[in-house]
Formats: C-alpha cells, sequence, structure tokens
C-alpha cells in the first residue's frame, strides 16, 4: 500500500511542476489563468497531505478561490478595454 501512495506522492508533484510551467508559458490568458487556478487546488492537496488541513483550506478558499476569480474578472475587464479600442 505505501507504493502507492508514494506513487499518487509523486505524480501530484509532477502534476504541480507541469501547471507551474503551463501557467507561466501559456499564451492565452485565460488558460493560464485557469492553470494557476488548477496549481492552488494541487497545492492545496499537497498541504492536506502533509497534515495541515487549515492551511490547506486557506490556500483553496484564498489562493485558488478567490485570487482566481479576481484574476478571471480582471481579464474579462482587460479584454472588454482591448475591444473597444
Amino acid at each position: 500500500m505505501d507504493i502507492f501512495i508514494w506513487l499518487f506522492d509523486l505524480t501530484v508533484c509532477a502534476v504541480m511542476v507541469l501547471l507551474a510551467a503551463q501557467s507561466l508559458m501559456v499564451k492565452d490568458l485565460f488558460w493560464a489563468i485557469v492553470s494557476y487556478i488548477l496549481f492552488g487546488l494541487s497545492l492545496a492537496l499537497v498541504w492536506a497531505r502533509l497534515g495541515a488541513p487549515d492551511v490547506a483550506l486557506a490556500e483553496a478558499a484564498i489562493g485558488a478561490g478567490l485570487t482566481g476569480a479576481l484574476l478571471l474578472t480582471t481579464a474579462a475587464a482587460i479584454s472588454q478595454v482591448t475591444e473597444k479600442h
């Protein structure tokens, strides 16, 4: 059973590295924000696996939820302004 937990942790680590790289390198702003939100949710999973549920909930609520919503709202406002000009 320990090998499955180790493989799960390794998979989550690899996914986090890929999401971080994707959120920095993708050209489309919307997909960069979505990658950032998914990175925050996977980071919350890491905190939960490390035994810090309070930090995991804070990361999910603030890091992924609130920040993601603010970034998406800002991206929508930017696209509206650039379409008008």
